[in-house]
Formats: structure tokens, sequence, C-alpha cells
């Protein structure tokens, strides 16, 4: 018999799509909810991919010279080419004084402008006077701060409370960079006299901080001063924050920055911190030298974002391929009878691939449409909460990435449904007995269990890597192994069912046994998302206990204060040891199967003296005694495990400006997920900090006043923790929403594919309770096999990750994992008798 020709294809195609339309809309539902969701991720990568520090002070400056707010590493990976890692810098790096002069001389320009910044801080009315210092004057003086706030004479020592407002600092001549200019009033002339910014709302005449405000400029809030005491108070001597770089007239911004960095070569000049080649910056780059932290936390967001989109096109994939594959298993009749009449498996696949496009193609179409409003929404709510998003990154939205990122994102995803085709739809006759899906499937979950095994043996990003690695692979071993999981299962269960069940029990596992991959195929999506949102959401609520937990028992004081110091705080009646607590972040370079990696990580500046009494690090070996010289660090004990390094070896960390320091192990101690991986001496991390003023002190009384009030326990916080906390709850709830989703699809299509099944029981004598019966019989068993199976998937490289980074088991609250068997519950019910086919087996 000739076959059909290519015309004919597209008639079956379009004859397929109108008579199973029904049973499309569970896939149609799945690929617009997963284009949704991976174009507005698509379009959080672009956006974050463009983002850039905001310029703001140096906007009227053409040419920002600073220093190389970058660390960089270069090593040779095995076998490879040489690597250079890089990694953003949050404390300042800074300009020599001479560099001024050398910008002056440079043709075009007009005026170098130094630039010094400083932080003023106001103590609150109603307390008693105190000298308000910046951080500038103590980094001055070998980084011991004087006293800022002193206590209220009429109350116990608890009642020492934090300073007031805090203002950044900078010379009048500097707020010509912007430009801002005065609105009221005059320009500073001598000490003590200040311009007030106007986004304070302090008017000529007042006080702030000892300053006498005579005159107002536009802007935000900042003060104002003399360039003298500008330097004196910024503190580093012989070297400025940034120089502003203004141009004569029609001189070109590229033509200037040619000449300027020129100028900076020849003079040979280097930044005063690590020793790099000073930046010469224009356009968005100028923004860099304002917003330190902006650049570092675009970097992290980005990583956080292309992870979790990896994620998210592994669970796309195997969401899409179990419910295409279903969809045309159901019409496996179908491709024999056309097989039988002369169709070649080609033109069969054809026909079923242009079927699949069609509704693939319209699904997508209307996902990438409603991207664009759940990217909106979600950059809307972290703007919206103020501190998430570091002051000065600008996450920019340009009109063609609205069009591009959903537009390819659905040209993915149709990718995807059309490549599943050809799998789905195999040749006549050769049905197989699935060997090979079977080997496949258990290699997967070897593989699975020795990557959890890898991560028990692992610490920090490393064992979280291997955790999620081991959740992937095994959860797809057990998308291989649906049908015989559920077979092995029904066969436990199959003689509760027959001696309890009555009729509805024995058609349940008549059922099962004769269509075990049907229920394989209801299984795993079940698997799936109970093995998901378990690993997600305890990974997280791990580390948070474990981490409150050591925090509770590091912080030992009586009391703690801010706005003050521990100088200060030493002084009051019935103190007996303070500590400053500095915060700030090193890098640290090693390398990882041979290739280099950078780590920013937070670490707490302390005085040795001052711990006995305040905090407990918890040492295991080693003394903190021996912190109070500079040159020496303690470690944690899971970094010092990975380090391979103990109490008398060395660690080389490039502290917060980028300066490398070799420093010598002083001791090991195991409250790190608490404390940060190092502890430094306070004299060694405040030279290297922009604002080198402790962010609180701890002290330990003889006579705790109740005034005081709780203790609150001393934690360290990642860089950007809030703003990946709030990206990953909502990246979480949306594919815990595509998971639920592809239950209840898989389901839905199951049940409208078995239609004539039950009309068929239905007029053989089962009565619409018997099949009712039996269907929730059904459901109860795929609930409780998921949930099952899903727990073991996710219990072992929980129970890994866990036991590597805490020492415990794993920990989900008991609200949050009933939430979870709830769901995953209501859905697969609901999933069964969405059809409604106990009705229509009585008509």
């Amino acid at each position: 018999m000739k076959p059909l020709a290519d015309p004919a294809v597209r008639l079956l195609a379009a004859r397929y799509l109108r008579t199973h339309r029904k049973a499309w809309t569970a896939v149609f539902a799945a690929v617009a909810v997963t284009s949704a969701l991976l174009g507005a991720l698509a379009l959080a990568l672009g956006s974050t991919a463009l983002g850039h520090a905001r310029v703001e002070r140096y906007a009227a400056a053409p040419v920002v010279v600073a220093g190389d707010q970058e660390v960089r590493w270069t090593t040779k990976p095995w076998g490879g080419e040489p690597t250079t890692e890089t990694a953003g810098l949050t404390e300042r790096v800074r300009v020599p004084g001479e560099a001024v002069e050398v910008l002056r001389t440079v043709p075009g320009v007009r005026a170098a402008v130094p630039d010094h910044t400083f932080v003023v801080r106001e103590a609150r009315a109603g307390e008693a006077s105190a000298r308000e210092v910046t951080a500038g004057e103590a980094g001055a003086r070998d980084a011991v701060v004087p006293e800022v706030v002193v206590r209220d004479e009429g109350k116990g020592a608890g009642a020492v409370s934090g300073a007031g407002r805090t203002f950044p600092g900078r010379s009048w001549e500097a707020a010509r960079l912007a430009p801002y200019g005065l609105v009221a009033g005059r320009t500073p002339q001598r000490a003590g006299e200040a311009v007030m910014g106007s986004g304070s709302g302090i008017r000529v005449g007042g006080s702030v901080a000892g300053f006498r405000i005579v005159g107002v400029a536009d802007g935000p809030a900042a003060l104002y001063v003399t360039a003298a005491e500008a330097r004196q108070r910024a503190g580093h001597l012989g070297a400025v924050d940034a120089v502003g770089v203004l141009a004569e007239p029609g001189v070109p911004v590229d033509t200037l920055h040619a000449r300027v960095r020129a100028a900076l070569d020849r003079a040979g000049l280097k930044d005063t911190a690590s020793g790099q080649p000073l930046r010469a910056l224009t356009g968005d780059g100028r923004g860099g030298a304002e917003h330190l932290a902006a650049a570092p936390a675009r970097g992290e967001l980005l990583q956080l974002l292309a992870a979790v989109s990896g994620t998210v096109v592994l669970i796309a994939v195997l969401v899409l391929a179990s419910l295409v594959a279903q969809a045309l298993q159901q019409r496996a009749a179908e491709r024999d009878l056309l097989l039988a009449v002369g169709a070649t498996p080609r033109q069969v696949r054809s026909a079923a691939g242009r079927e699949v496009t069609r509704v693939a193609g319209l699904a997508a179409l209307l996902g990438a449409v409603t991207a664009v409003p759940v990217f909106l929404a979600l950059w809307s709510a972290l703007r919206a909460r103020t501190g998430v998003v570091p002051e000065g990154l600008e996450l920019p939205v340009p009109p063609w990435l609205f069009a591009a990122a959903p537009a390819l994102v659905a040209l993915v995803v149709v990718a995807v449904t059309r490549l599943v085709v050809l799998f789905a739809t195999r040749r006549p006759g050769r049905p197989g007995k699935g060997r090979a899906r079977r080997v496949s499937g258990i290699l997967l979950l070897l593989a699975g269990v020795a990557s959890a095994g890898t991560a028990s043996l692992q610490g920090g990003e490393a064992a979280a890597a291997a955790a999620g690695a081991a959740t992937v692979t095994l959860v797809s071993g057990c998308a291989l192994l649906g049908p015989w999981i559920a077979r092995a299962a029904m066969k436990v269960l199959e003689p509760t069912f027959r001696r309890f069940g009555g009729a509805p029990g024995r058609l349940t596992a008549a059922g099962a046994s004769a269509h075990s991959r049907r229920l394989g195929a209801a299984l795993v999506p079940v698997v799936l998302v109970t093995a998901f949102a378990l690993v997600q959401l305890s990974a997280g609520t791990t580390m948070e206990r474990a981490a409150t937990a050591q925090a509770r028992a590091a912080t030992t004081a009586d009391l703690t204060f801010s706005g003050t110091t521990a100088e200060s705080v030493r002084k009051l009646p019935g103190v007996e040891a303070a500590t400053d607590v500095l915060r700030s972040t090193v890098v640290l370079a090693r390398t990882e199967a041979g290739s280099p990696r950078f780590d920013r990580l937070p670490v707490l500046g302390v005085d040795a003296e001052g711990l006995a009494g305040t905090l407990d690090p918890g040492v295991v070996s080693g003394n903190l005694a021996g912190l109070a010289g500079r040159g020496t660090v303690a470690v944690g004990a899971t970094m010092a495990d990975s380090l391979d390094v103990r109490a008398g070896s060395t660690v080389e960390l490039r502290l917060g400006d980028g300066v490398p320091k070799r420093l010598r192990v002083v001791a090991v101690y195991e409250r790190s997920l608490a404390l940060g991986e190092f502890l430094l001496p306070k004299a060694e991390l405040a030279p290297h900090m922009s604002d080198p003023y402790p962010a609180r002190v701890l002290a330990a009384a003889s006579d705790r006043s109740p005034a005081a009030g709780p203790v609150v326990p001393e934690q360290v916080t990642p860089p950007g923790a809030e703003l990946n906390g709030i990206v990953s709850a909502a990246i979480v709830a949306a594919i815990g929403g595509l998971t639920l989703l592809s239950v209840l699809s898989t389901l839905t299509l199951i049940g409208a594919g078995r239609r004539g099944e039950l009309r068929l029981l239905g007029q053989v004598g089962a009565s619409a309770g018997q099949l009712r019966r039996m269907l929730g019989l059904e459901a109860g068993f795929l609930t409780a096999t998921g949930l099952l199976i899903g727990v073991v998937v996710a219990a072992l490289p929980l129970t890994a990750f866990a036991w590597s980074l805490t020492g415990g088991l794993p920990y989900l609250p008991p609200a949050q994992l009933a939430l979870i068997a709830g769901s995953v519950a209501v859905t697969v019910v609901a999933g069964v008798f969405l059809p409604r086919p106990g009705r229509r087996a009585r008509s």
C-alpha cells in the first residue's frame, strides 16, 4: 500500500488535535506555566547582567579615577590553560594623593577634585553630650575608635544606647562633582561649619553632631565641610577615596579618558591597598566608585539566578517529557492502526510532532506574555523592601529585553517538547522490555547515592552542590524506574487491598498490575514535588537552626551596646570585660577540582582581651589569646579541615580592600556557622575597612542591669543573604507550584485517557460508588507511595549535607512538613477525580 503523503500528515495532525484537545489541556497548562517561569527568570538574568552601580555623586565628572575594586587570581587548572578568577571588594581601595597633581596637568582637564568620605554619627536627643568622632579619625589612630556616645547618668549600664543618625561626610569642594549647589546660606569656611544636604530636612542655623549648619545644598542627606577638615576626618592622610576629573569645554569623554589613562600609566601610580593600577572610569562604571557593595551583590545575584535557572530547566524537562510521553502513549492503538494501513514510523512521528508543536507553540506564547508581569511583580517586591537590594544597584530592563528573553525561552520550550516526541513514539513491533531503561535508572540511582556520599565528605558550597546533584540524579533515576517502582509498591500493598478493600480494592490491584507504566507515570511527579520541596526547604531551615543554636551558645555576654566602643564601655561601673565587634569580609582563594575559586566570606574583628565572658567560639585547639597581635587568625573547624590547617599553620587571605595577608592560625573553633569561618584581631581588620567603627560591643558585667534587656546573639550574615533569601523563596514557591501543576496535569491526563475503561467497568456491573472508592484507593496509594519515595530520595542528600555542615540530622518544621504532605494529597485527589469519571460511567 502506498505510504501516506505529507499533506496527509498535516491532515492527521489537525484531526488529532481536534479529537484529543481535552487530553492536550494538561500539556498546554504545563507548557504555559513553564514558559512563564523560565521567561521571568530569563528577564531577571538579563536585567542582572545589565545591572550597574548608580551614578550620583560623580554625575558631573566625565572621568573618575579610583582604586581597583576587584581582586584577581590566575592559576592553571589540571591540564588546561591559565584561568583568572575575580571577586569584588566591599571595602574602599584608595588612590594615592599624588594622583591629584598628576591629573591636574593633563591637557583638557579643567579640574581634578579629590574626594574624601567619612561617616558622622550623632547622639540621640536627650542623651548626655558626647564627642562625635568619625571612623576615619579612628583609622588614623591605629583603628582605636574613641568614645562616641556616653551613658545617661540617671540609668544603669544598660542605658548606654546606640548613636542616633549617621550622615556621610565630604568636602564642599567635592559637591561640584554631582553637582550639588547651595539653595540657602553660605559655604563652610572654617572648622566646625558645615553645609547640609536638603534631603536631611535640617535648616540653616541648626546643629548636627557638633557642626553648625551654615548652608543647605540640594541633594540627599550629607554633611559637607571644608577640604582641610574632610582630610582630617577621613583619617587616611596621603590618600583620597577617588578623584573626579572635570573636562574643559569641548573635550570629548573618550579623548579625556585616553589622556587620563596615559598620564596614570606614565606616572606608574598604584592603589594604596593591593598595588594594582588605578582605574579611570566613565559612563555607568563611575557608580562603582560610589557604591562598593553594588558590583559584588550583582555578581552573587547573577550566580544565584543562573543556578536556580539550571534547576528549573531540569525540572521542566522532566515534567514536560512525562506529560507529552503520556499523552502520546495513550494513543498507541491509533498509532498502530495507522502503521498497519501503510503509514511509516517517520510519518507518524511527524504528525505527532506537528500536533505537539501547535499545542506547545500557543502555550509557550501565552507563557511568554505572562512572564512579563511575573517578573515585574518580583522586581517590584525587591525594590519595595528597604535594604534588600544594595544601595546604588541599578537593575535596568530595556524594552528589547521584554521581547527577546521570553521569546527565546518560548522557542526553547517548544524545541524540548518537540524533542520528546522522538522518544515517545517508538516503532511498532518493538515495544521492548525496558532493559535499557532499567539499567539507566539503576545507574542514576547509584550515581545519586555516590553523590550524596561525596556531600558528606565535603563542606560549604561543595557539599551543597553535591547534595543538589544527588537529588536531581535520584529523582531522574526514579523517573526511569517509575513503572517498576509502582509495580513493586503495589505488590506489597496488593494483599491488603484485596483483603480489606472489597471489590474496589481488587479492581485497584488488578488495574495497577495491568497498567504499571501508567501508574509509574502518575507516581513520578509526586516523587518529584516531594523530594524537591523537602530538599529546598530543609536545607535552609537546617542551616538556620544550627546557626541560631551556635549563636546562642557563642554569645555569653551580659550586655550589648551599639554606637559606642569597648574602650568606653570598659569604663562603666560593673563591666568586667568588653570587646568591639567589627564586621567585614575577606576573600579566600583556593582551587576546586583544579580550577581557581574565590570565596567572599563574612568575618568578625574582636579584642582578644575582651573575649572572656562575652564571646565563646568553642575552641577545639589552640588559644584565642593569640589574637592579641596582628598577623594572626582563628579558623572555623570546617574551614580548617577543608584547607588542611591547624593551630600553628598559616593561611593566606585577602582582606576587604584586597590586601593579601599571610596569617598565623592561633586557634580552631567549632561555632563557625554563627561566627563565620575566620576571626581576626580588630587591629588587623580595622585598617582595611572603609568605616572601622564597631558594629556593636559585647560586655560581661558583674551585676547585670535589668534595664539592659535580652542579649541578641552574635551571628554573621553572608553578603547579600536577605536578597538571596527573598529571590530563593520566590523561586522555590514558583517551582513548587510548577511541580504541583505537573502532578495535577499528569493525573488529569491519565484520567481523561481511561474514561473508556471506567465506562466499560460501569457497563459490566461496577457501581459509581465502587468506582469512586477504587479511585480513592488509587489516590491514597499514589499519595502514600509518592511521599514515602520522595522522603527517601530527599533524605539521602539532606542527611549527607546536614551531617557535613552541622554534624546533625536535617530539620524541617512540622508545619512545613504538613504543608508539603497536605498539598500533595489535595493535588493527587483533585487530579484523580477532576475528570469526574464516576458519573460518566453510569451514563
